[in-house]
């Protein structure tokens, strides 16, 4: 019987995960019918509620749909592997240890500040309303991998900036508020690091990145970080499948 989940993903992006893992190694094709869901909570050994989450995540990936009175079956789309999908909607974290990265986060600066336009409508803020602007970099063996900025709502974090420990996941941060991101929009451009970043981070072996640009919401829909990360290109690709 398999292991309990344990790493620190969610439980239901793990479920999600090892029911897809599933599919592949039985062998199922497109058409066959998934386990009931009695035999997935006894095979993972997860509650029914968690199963059902991952159920949804699966079929809103496309890789199993419903029929209503006969079950779930594997769709056309399980047949795609797609190892990096860019759709997926996962921590920076969560994403760089996917890669098989073990990062240390540095915090550069964090400060309050008024947002500029394009940040203030990305988080659809009102006049006068300030954001937490959070610049990171992500170092794996001491050698910078991701350069990152967010800006959170100010009105999100009430608590005093030097009273938090900015170091960790912010989504597990967000989560604490009670304002954990669930999904995201985002766009990706190749380009270069910003020369002023370069010149004040010592960042002159970078090289070309991918910038990921996304505004992140939580379950009621509300956008809670707008982030702009370079993900250096000579470490990350990502990989997507077309329906």
């Amino acid at each position: 019987m398999p292991e309990p989940l344990r790493d620190t993903r969610t439980l239901v992006i793990q479920l999600r995960d090892r029911i897809a893992d599933l599919i592949r190694e039985q062998g199922l094709a497109p058409g066959d019918k998934l386990p009931t869901e009695a035999q997935l909570t006894e095979r993972f050994r997860i509650s029914r509620p968690a199963l059902r989450e991952a159920l949804k995540l699966l079929e809103q990936d496309g890789v199993i749909y419903v029929e209503h009175g006969r079950g779930r079956f594997v769709s056309a789309a399980s047949a795609v592997h797609v190892e990096r999908p860019i759709t997926v909607f996962e921590s920076v974290t969560d994403m760089t240890r996917h890669y098989g990265y073990a990062t240390v986060n540095k915090v550069l600066s964090i400060a309050e500040e008024m947002p500029d336009a394009v940040t203030a409508g990305q988080l659809r803020l009102a006049s006068g309303e300030r954001v937490i602007r959070l610049e990171r970099l992500r170092l794996h063996k001491d050698e910078p991998i991701l350069y990152c900025l967010d800006y959170i709502p100010r009105s999100i974090i009430p608590s005093r900036l030097y009273d938090i420990e900015w170091g960790g996941s912010l989504l597990d941060l967000l989560d604490q508020y009670r304002h954990r991101p669930r999904m995201s929009a985002a766009t990706v451009t190749a380009v270069m690091l910003p020369e002023d970043v370069v010149e004040r981070n010592d960042l002159r072996d970078f090289g070309p990145a991918l910038l990921i640009r996304e505004t992140c919401f939580n379950a009621s829909g509300v956008p809670v970080v707008y982030s702009v990360d370079y993900h250096r290109g000579s470490h990350f690709s990502f990989s997507l499948a077309r329906k």
